[in-house]
């Protein structure tokens, strides 16, 4: 989260919200928003907001599946991530995630599914 200038602004029940900048940490060599950092935010909102629900001292989530599809490039600015669960259930979770810039444009939007482990004690 620090290497990519990540920071989270709210947890909540109903979602979690992450912003990012645009910039020489997260630009593709032609200028872009790297689609590979818009994938590592929506990851990370989906794993923070997934860990939010767990029991954290007998469970513990990781990635188990993600996708996107980059809708429009960035060249410089702020992104903001909107992560909301479409399903909690005891083993898997499934988040969706869309990334908008200042004037609430559409970048990216992701679907991430969120495996749900026992912690080895």
């Amino acid at each position: 989260m620090e290497s990519l200038g990540i920071d989270i602004v709210s947890v909540s029940d109903e979602g979690v919200v992450a912003t990012m900048p645009v910039d020489d940490r997260t630009r593709q060599p032609f200028g872009l928003l790297h689609g590979g950092a818009s994938v590592a935010l929506a990851e990370t909102v989906a794993s923070i907001g997934a860990f939010h629900f767990i029991d954290k001292e007998t469970e513990a989530c990781v990635g188990l599946e993600i996708n996107a599809n980059h809708i429009r490039g960035k060249k410089s600015g702020i992104v903001t991530a909107h992560g909301n669960p479409l399903h909690r259930g005891k083993t898997t979770m499934v988040w969706e995630v869309k990334i908008v810039d200042e004037d609430e444009k559409l970048i990216c939007v992701s679907r991430c599914t969120i495996a749900i482990i026992k912690r080895k004690i």
